[in-house]
């Protein structure tokens, strides 16, 4: 590293100003730290502070450990094998390669699970292989525990659901269950998790309204305890909530009930012909769920929708569609304090860090905003494919 790259991120993070670190992964290869320094939250500047590879081929997402600080990229690659990593994070953000698993590829997604610690076992999801996959800790060597192969007794009405197209697998809060969405069932698949082996035992699934296409899934629960779900279904360019019930004893198993489903859409607006729903967040009483190459703020600029949560019932409400300042927002996160969100734009191939009122929850202008690798191409697996923050 420069000299001057080391000396802006001592500034950036510098106390008294708004300085974080980024990360994030492109389908080329690379992974990236990126560095924000800003005095307020209406500007800023973001730059790229270092850069490593170690992914394999595809890097398709990353996780990030705050605590332990390691980073686990999972490779999405298409050629029969991949080689997914962990990573040390520095103070400075710079990434060392501390371990690779070796996978059979296309891993869209993939986590931590089980054990003591909730980290003993790897779980991933195999998008076009129809699988789900866990290995034993640690990461490096890690060998093959279990391997669970979906099939589709028809095809869905979608011409993408010819086959099962698990796309997350996401721990529930209590991390005792694995939730699957599959995109090709039209399924939300519930496995119970057993801490001490890793094995994973499947529920009864939830069941999505056919070509929804589920593609990802967030918890959220009330004041009162209410539990609820929402899902980002992809196909159906929209988001569903689902009632959550947790079994009365260790031996059953958590079920899910779909209560709601509204689109990505204002009322009365709906989606083109290549638009894809790909995110979902929660924070605090708001949903927000990004939609790719719907072009709402003009050209490359697509949406991100926003929803009230009712306090009491977890009910969504549409509230508002806001500008992504981005192309094909594939990924987003918002920082611990709610302020600020970083949006991946993945055929723009650029970060995007954004206001956010924490009352209204409304997002707002563009703080900032840098390029990272090669642009992608539209609807190609290409471009910026995650990012996350450094907290």
């Amino acid at each position: 590293m420069s000299r001057f790259v080391q000396l802006f991120a001592a500034i950036a993070l510098a106390p008294g100003a708004l300085g974080a670190t980024l990360i994030a992964s492109h389908f080329a290869g690379g992974i990236y730290t990126l560095s924000l320094a800003s005095t307020n939250c209406s500007s800023g500047t973001l730059s790229i502070t270092s850069q490593t590879t170690g992914c394999g081929a595809t890097p398709g997402w990353i996780e990030l450990y705050s605590d332990s600080r390691k980073l686990y990229c999972f490779d999405e690659s298409w050629l029969g094998s991949g080689s997914s990593a962990e990573f040390t994070v520095a103070n400075d953000g710079r990434l060392s390669l501390t371990g690779q698993l070796k996978t059979t590829g296309n891993s869209v997604h993939g986590l931590l699970y089980g054990g003591t610690d909730g980290r003993g076992f790897v779980a991933t999801a195999e998008y076009s292989p129809s699988t789900i996959t866990t290995y034993k800790a640690p990461f490096s060597g890690a060998k093959q525990l279990q391997l669970e192969k979906f099939t589709l007794a028809q095809k869905g009405p979608n011409p993408r659901q010819d086959v099962a197209h698990p796309h997350e697998v996401h721990l529930d809060p209590t991390g005792k269950f694995i939730i699957v969405p599959d995109l090709g069932a039209d399924l939300i698949r519930v496995f119970k998790i057993d801490a001490s082996s890793g094995k994973l035992t499947a529920c009864s699934e939830g069941k999505a309204d056919a070509g929804d296409g589920p593609r990802h899934i967030k918890f959220w629960k009330s004041a009162n305890g209410l539990q609820k779900a929402y899902t980002l279904n992809e196909l159906g360019n929209s988001v569903s909530a689902w009632d959550v019930t947790y079994p009365t004893n260790d031996s059953g198993c958590l079920s899910l009930a779909k209560t709601q489903t509204l689109s990505t859409y204002a009322p009365g607006k709906k989606g083109g012909s290549t638009t894809k729903a790909a995110e979902i967040r929660v924070v605090g009483n708001f949903l927000y769920a990004s939609n790719r190459a719907d072009e709402t703020f003009g050209s490359q600029q697509d949406s991100i929708a926003t929803y009230t949560i009712d306090a009491a019932t977890g009910a969504i409400t549409w509230l508002e569609a806001a500008n992504s300042y981005s192309y094909y927002p594939r990924t987003f996160q918002f920082n611990k304090e709610g302020t600020l969100l970083a949006v991946g734009g993945q055929t723009s191939s650029n970060v995007a860090i954004i206001a956010r009122d924490t009352k209204t929850g409304k997002l707002g202008k563009l703080v900032a905003n840098v390029q990272v690798g090669q642009k992608g191409r539209a609807g190609e697996e290409d471009g910026l494919s995650a990012v996350v923050w450094v907290e």
